[in-house]
């Protein structure tokens, strides 16, 4: 299992408030920056053999950083030219659209009720990224993710785009990143450097590894200035 980890840092938006959000866009010389292409090659070389093209990205809790680590890892992948599709997978309460500052009129949910096809969805935020915000919230997340529908969705994409990454809910609380596991070819799991126990972590790698899922690595969030532009590799 690889292992990364990625500094704590808040920019300023375009608004000029202060943000924990795009730092690949906002600061792209920052160290945290640095960490978000780290991860990026860190992907890109684990598994020459067999490289993933569907991945999910989850935590074993919330505010662990997930999403912010999905989006910066979709803006550093566009940015080294591979065509790039972000799929918010949390149908509870989703957020990727507005790390994009996108409407989320319709999205994902739209596609597995048959109102929509994929590409008729997608936002570009700009060239090489695309996003599928969640849409409206259903009544039943977990069915959808289980239909028919969100794998062939997932397959189209899979054979439009060179990665794929989907966001989803927490693994503690509900069993939705479990069943898109299944149609992933690998999960990153990240981690808060200081709010994550090891029991939690052991518990998803568990639960993940029940469905046959493959897992990449972890991604140490919010590591201390301390640690400053420090990763490692771990099998």
């Amino acid at each position: 299992m690889t292992h990364f980890r990625l500094q704590r840092q808040a920019q300023k938006d375009r608004t000029g408030t202060l943000s924990k959000s795009l730092v690949t866009l906002l600061d792209p010389a920052g160290v945290a920056s640095e960490g978000y292409r780290s991860l990026r090659t860190g992907l890109l070389y684990a598994a020459v053999d067999a490289p993933p093209t569907v991945i999910l990205i989850t935590s074993p809790g919330s505010e662990d950083g997930k999403s912010t680590t999905c989006a910066n890892l979709a803006v550093v992948l566009a940015q080294a030219d591979k065509q790039t599709l972000v799929i918010d997978g949390d149908l509870r309460e989703p957020s990727l659209h507005k790390f994009f500052d996108l409407p989320n009129v319709s999205g994902v949910v739209d596609v597995l009720s048959g109102e929509h096809e994929l590409l008729e969805v997608c936002k570009e935020p700009f060239a090489g990224l695309r996003v599928i915000s969640a849409g409206p919230i259903p009544p039943n997340p977990a069915e959808l993710l289980s239909s028919g529908r969100f794998s062939e969705l997932v397959g189209q994409a899979r054979r439009l785009f060179d990665y794929v990454l989907i966001d989803s809910p927490p693994m503690g609380f509900v069993s939705d990143p479990v069943i898109i596991a299944t149609r992933a070819d690998g999960v990153l799991l990240v981690l808060d450097s200081g709010g994550t126990s090891k029991g939690s972590l052991r518990k998803a790698v568990r639960n993940l590894e029940a469905v046959g899922a493959n897992v990449l690595g972890t991604v140490m969030n919010k590591a201390p200035k301390a640690e400053t532009g420090h990763y490692g590799y771990g099998y």
